[in-house]
């Protein structure tokens, strides 16, 4: 018996309309060059030039000069290369140089894909049946480079989606960098990385058991001093520095919309792209909620497992997750702690589902095997599409399995309440294969989600579609537990 699966007709298309201003660099030298022909305009000319500028992307971007301002601070430092100091020169000459320094990124012109959807902080105004939502999405642009962003909305009584059309100004938030190191810790995390101790060594012996991000940087700055120094050990000490820039913080401007917000790759672990985020709404013992989501930062050879948390989707803290356990991609956290500890379910070796216990959100050093491929549509690989949810008959968790011609279909277990170690439920076939409209983008074949949740008895299942455009599929909740508990 198969269970029933209606499909939603929206969907959503990468949108190249979606900019961001972003900083733009090549280089010292080249910088200087340009910064230099700039220095021989004339006043008229600076600002002819700077108002030209401000006509043609004043209406695309919130606070363009502000943009201008801190791309300006970005290079300020050549400037006692030319001898000159910055606060002699005017702002209409520092706002131009700023904008010689930015460029505007289309951050979904390529993908918008693998979404996950969560409860809304925010229920209040809604007629009966209704929830308003979040789904986030991961959205990528030129150089693939994946981005977090948002779209709110509200589910009716009939489980059809009303989303409100997004703004015009994209924003990236404030980057904040205030970060207290544990070295115990720091290098805890140093070694599951496979950092070399006795390199390590070199940089944190000169700081003491609690040291700050940019004392880190100076002895980072003051070891690469040494000529000696090999060329792989000088890469081992710009991987320390990698995991440090890896902790921040992130804030948008109160009068920016949801759908406005970009989270946008700024540490240096993450500079190839933030890749599908797991959101959830985690309710701790004393009733306090805060929203986290798991993430793979990828900086073009290496992946970080991080962590967001967010009480109000305008002020992010950003962490790498540490432990034997936590180095791959697909962690999805459970939406409570389940006898005092923190769970997770993960996919450590890249094949199998494993589950894993906690005093800490943040470390994962012991994990249990879960769930292995056993059916022929999931041979290759098993995951999980985004954190478990909880009925009265089991914590309901939506997998993926990938099967022949690396097909990658949705799929179903059911876990116990009290012992989620236990699997208790499975489906033996898929409970979606990508259809002939949804097998074609970019990697093809594949239908893939980040996280679900339930209304009105059904299940509500947000998809990508082959890493392209997204959709949606609502599925009878009771039909579907009646199916696992029968397997």
């Amino acid at each position: 018996m198969s269970v029933s699966v209606k499909r939603k007709h929206i969907v959503f298309y990468p949108n190249p309309k979606r900019t961001i201003a972003r900083f733009y660099y090549t280089g010292d030298d080249n910088a200087l060059q340009i910064i230099n022909k700039i220095l021989q305009l004339s006043l008229e000319q600076v600002s002819i030039e700077l108002h030209q500028v401000l006509r043609d992307f004043s209406t695309r971007h919130r606070q363009i000069t502000k943009v201008f301002e801190t791309n300006f601070k970005n290079v300020q430092h050549l400037f006692k290369e030319l001898k000159l100091e910055p606060k002699s020169l005017s702002k209409e000459l520092k706002l131009l140089i700023g904008s010689y320094f930015t460029h505007e990124y289309s951050v979904e012109a390529a993908a918008y894909f693998n979404p996950s959807i969560i409860e809304h902080p925010d229920q209040y105004g809604l007629e009966q049946g209704q929830k308003r939502i979040i789904v986030s999405f991961r959205a990528t642009g030129e150089g693939h480079i994946s981005s977090i962003v948002f779209r709110q909305g509200i589910i009716d009584q009939n489980n059809d989606f009303h989303f409100t059309e997004p703004g015009q100004l994209d924003e990236i938030p404030e980057y904040i960098k205030r970060t207290v190191y544990n070295k115990q810790s720091f290098i805890k995390k140093l070694d599951e990385m496979n950092i070399h101790k006795n390199i390590v060594n070199l940089v944190l012996d000169k700081l003491n058991d609690k040291f700050l991000y940019g004392e880190l940087q100076a002895s980072v700055t003051e070891t690469l001093k040494d000529i000696a120094l090999t060329p792989t050990k000088r890469k081992v000490i710009e991987e320390i520095f990698w995991l440090a820039d890896s902790h921040y913080e992130i804030t948008f401007s109160l009068d920016t919309s949801l759908s406005e917000r970009v989270i946008f790759p700024v540490s240096k672990s993450e500079s190839n792209g933030i890749e599908d985020a797991r959101f959830v709404k985690f309710t701790d013992d004393d009733g306090k909620v805060t929203y986290y989501a798991t993430y793979t930062a990828y900086n073009g050879y290496a992946i970080l497992p991080k962590l967001f948390s967010t009480r109000d989707f305008y002020n992010f803290n950003i962490c790498p997750m540490g432990g034997k356990y936590s180095q791959n991609k697909d962690m999805a956290l459970f939406p409570r702690k389940i006898k005092g500890k923190y769970v997770m379910v993960g996919r450590y070796d890249g094949v199998n589902n494993y589950i894993m216990f906690s005093d800490k959100i943040n470390l994962w050093k012991n994990a249990k095997l879960l769930q292995q491929p056993t059916f022929p549509w999931e041979f290759i690989q098993i995951g999980n599409s985004g954190s478990p949810i909880e009925t009265k008959e089991g914590w309901l968790l939506i997998t993926h399995g990938v099967g022949p011609m690396r097909r990658y279909s949705l799929g179903a277990i059911l876990l116990d309440l009290e012992n989620p170690e236990k699997v208790i439920g499975h489906l033996k076939y898929p409970l979606m294969i990508p259809n002939e409209k949804e097998r074609e983008g970019y990697v093809p074949n594949v239908i893939y989600s980040c996280g679900s949740i339930i209304h009105n008895n059904e299940i509500i299942i947000p998809y990508g579609m082959s890493d392209y455009a997204s959709s949606f599929a609502t599925i009878p909740l009771n039909e579907l537990l009646g199916e696992l508990k029968n397997n």
